[in-house]
């Protein structure tokens, strides 16, 4: 039995591992819950699972949910909140396997707290690795702690490598579908829409990373995180289109051999291969139509269109600074769009800016990270304001 901590417990991957919970009750139980700002669902979560712990993103909301549900009269349930409170969360004594969910950097200390408790981690946040990659893996070596790739393209290249030896890898190749735009024509995408962009054409996700999928700098996040997690240099990892998206991801070894994994659009999938690893249950609720095969179309990306994918293999090879900034003012940048503040292009301008103006440094511990971060986000939130600026005065 794996006792379960989920951080980011309400959005699609927490929401998609509880139901794995469901489907396999003798394999997983559920002990703690990060639920951040979503009280709704927290307290259906609570009612249905009887976590020992919850957390909440701010003391607000905390306290609306304890009074929730002390009127339900459901006890036993400890409530705490912020960053601290998803601390407690993963590092639990008796879990022993973090999902870790929470979108962004939001997500980090929880994350880096738990592989420093020994915790074994089911990934799903890129952005923890992007960010802080070279602190939690060195933290992971320490301890021995196995960290299991939940997104579908890095799980799909760790079940991949079971059929080689690291150094008889050649190359990695993540897929893509490229997003709703992979054929718009470049002269309307000064007039995409966040309505436009938020149409990814297969898979269903949250806001932000629909909108990355749509620039492709998700990919390019997925390009640093498989840096990190399976020790390849960016040369050696490979983006390729793939509209069909039935091919998560390939991997070429030294003899010429591709080994490519295969599966069903569903994230319990990936899910149940972390939870369940090295095991393989039976699931036959996720088999694969062999006539989705019919078609398999692949293409390399265009880096005009998808400027974001090029700034991302820049920031790779350029260090832990960049990767930061990266993350940080694609965030900001994204959210501007979705307020209608700047333009779809206007995104990768803004990383552009961000990018050339961080100074290469390493940082020595999360709070380093964290600290680097902030400076990033408001150095991206200058830029745009003075992009806005100038428009306003010509």
């Amino acid at each position: 039995m794996k006792t379960l901590a989920i951080l980011g417990s309400t959005g699609s991957i927490g929401q998609s591992t509880l139901s794995i919970c469901e489907s396999f009750p003798d394999r997983y139980q559920v002990a703690s819950l990060a639920a951040g700002r979503n009280v709704d669902a927290a307290f259906e979560q609570c009612s249905r699972w009887r976590p020992k712990l919850v957390s909440m993103a701010t003391e607000e909301l905390a306290g609306t949910l304890i009074g929730r549900l002390r009127s339900a009269g459901i006890t036993g349930i400890g409530v705490v909140y912020g960053s601290a409170g998803a601390v407690e969360v993963a590092t639990l004594p008796e879990v022993n396997f973090v999902v870790s969910a929470i979108v962004g950097v939001a997500g980090l200390e929880a994350t880096y707290a738990a592989v420093c408790a020994g915790k074994t981690i089911g990934l799903a946040n890129k952005e923890c690795l992007v960010a802080a990659g070279e602190l939690i893996l060195e933290a992971a070596r320490e301890r021995g702690v196995a960290l299991l790739p939940i997104d579908s393209e890095h799980n799909a290249v760790h079940q991949c490598m079971r059929g080689g030896k690291p150094s008889e890898v050649k190359q990695i190749w993540l897929t893509a579908s490229g997003g709703p735009f992979r054929n718009t024509p470049l002269r309307e995408f000064e007039n995409i829409t966040p309505a436009q962009a938020l149409k990814h054409p297969t898979w269903v996700m949250g806001q932000r990373i629909t909108i990355d999928s749509a620039t492709m700098i998700n990919k390019g996040f997925e390009v640093i995180e498989a840096c990190r997690l399976f020790d390849l240099p960016p040369a050696k990892v490979r983006v390729t289109i793939h509209p069909q998206s039935t091919v998560h991801s390939l991997v070429e070894f030294v003899d010429g051999s591709i080994l490519a994994q295969i599966s069903v659009t569903d994230m319990r999938l990936p899910i149940l291969y972390a939870l369940a690893y090295p095991e393989r249950p039976e699931a036959p609720h996720l088999t694969f139509d062999l006539s989705a095969l019919s078609q398999l179309d692949f293409s390399q990306p265009d880096l005009e269109r998808f400027p974001c994918l090029r700034l991302a293999y820049e920031a790779a090879g350029s260090g832990q600074a960049a990767c930061i900034a990266l993350n940080a003012a694609d965030e900001i940048a994204v959210a501007a769009f979705l307020e209608g503040r700047i333009t779809f292009p206007g995104i990768a301008r803004t990383i552009e800016q961000v990018l050339a103006e961080t100074p290469a440094c390493r940082a020595a511990s999360i709070q380093d990270v964290l600290n680097a971060d902030v400076a990033a986000r408001e150095c991206a939130r200058r830029v745009i304001s003075e992009r806005a600026a100038a428009v306003s005065s010509a």
